[in-house]
């Protein structure tokens, strides 16, 4: 299993790290945290015993949050490295929002197993990038998503 040590979430602005998803700065949230694994990208995340759909299964909002949050950091982190840099680094990444997300859910995930979360990127257009994610519990897949992740502009949240 990928050992997420520096994730590009852990490198987000105070400002815009309170994302439920993936946001540090939200104590209540997931803090989901991707990171590279070669050409790939990975997230990591255990689901908690609440995330519960059925008995034994996790609800569906956690898959389709992970999906969002792990393609929104993939782009943040293809990004960051077409500009020379990785986490880590000391630059500030750019910062991405979901202008789409996709999600199919294959099998039931089941709870208590360990998700992970593949990302394989593609450049769609200079402030675009597409991510597909599958999302496997243990050896399952149980969901494919995608999401065209889109920079954020320099201005957001500054009035």
């Amino acid at each position: 299993m990928v050992e997420i040590i520096r994730a590009i979430q852990d490198e987000y602005p105070e400002d815009f790290a309170w994302c439920y998803g993936c946001g540090r700065m939200n104590k209540e949230g997931h803090h989901f945290r991707t990171v590279w694994d070669g050409e790939q990208t990975v997230t990591i995340y255990e689901p908690k015993e609440e995330h519960i759909a059925i008995p034994g299964f996790v609800y569906g909002g956690l898959i389709g949050a992970l999906v969002d949050c792990h393609g929104t950091g993939s782009a943040s982190l293809a990004l960051h490295r077409k500009n020379g840099f990785e986490p880590g680094s000391g630059e500030t990444p750019p910062r991405f929002v979901t202008g789409s997300l996709h999600v199919d859910f294959l099998k039931p995930t089941p709870q208590k197993i360990v998700l992970k979360a593949i990302g394989h990127v593609e450049e769609i257009h200079p402030k675009k990038f597409k991510v597909t994610t599958e999302v496997f519990a243990g050896e399952v897949l149980c969901a494919r998503g995608e999401v065209i992740a889109v920079l954020m502009p320099a201005s957001f949240g500054k009035q």
